[in-house]
């Protein structure tokens, strides 16, 4: 996607939660804040990105997230469970409404047959209720273009949450 549709998806995303008076946040490994960076490259952003974590190792997960050790010893940090788990960390540990998590393998190393270069899972979650996720296998794309993938994906899901969410008081 071109850097000019991440700017339109990032802006849509913004004018919405601004429009219900939502809160934002990012909970991103794989793509070390690129979501976050596409947000606040908008001005006017601050209105509703409240902040971004960076979780990049597991103890990251664990210290800004509240991820448990044992989620991730169990499951490992590209997983369904662990996508939910951060994004639910980032709501428990902000004032947002709406948290959005990646957690995948960007490449090019560090790819296994269960888990290959290219996988990547997302989740979504709203104060109101409610974690979606989502999976993707991206295949053999180089990291950039995994990467930029993701954020597109993140932006998607935000998107929905924020048009499901009910407007703050």
């Amino acid at each position: 996607m071109s850097k000019h549709m991440t700017y339109v998806k990032a802006k849509e995303l913004l004018d919405g939660a601004r429009a219900k008076a939502l809160r934002l946040a990012t909970a991103e490994s794989c793509t070390g804040g690129l979501v976050a960076a596409a947000l606040t490259e908008i001005p006017g952003s601050s209105d509703v990105f409240d902040r971004g974590f960076v979780t990049y190792s597991n103890a990251a997960k664990c210290d800004m997230l509240g991820v448990a050790d044992a989620l991730l010893k169990a499951h490992g940090a590209v997983s369904a469970e662990v996508a939910r788990a951060m994004a639910l960390g980032a709501i428990e540990h902000s004032l947002v409404d709406v948290a959005v998590a990646v957690t995948g393998v960007a490449g090019p190393g560090g790819g296994t047959p269960e888990k290959p270069v290219g996988l990547v899972h997302f989740a979504c979650a709203r104060r109101d209720g409610g974690v979606d996720h989502v999976v993707r296998r991206y295949g053999p794309l180089s990291r950039a273009e995994i990467r930029a993938a993701s954020v597109t994906q993140a932006l998607d899901m935000m998107i929905d949450a924020v048009d499901a969410a009910q407007r703050r008081p």
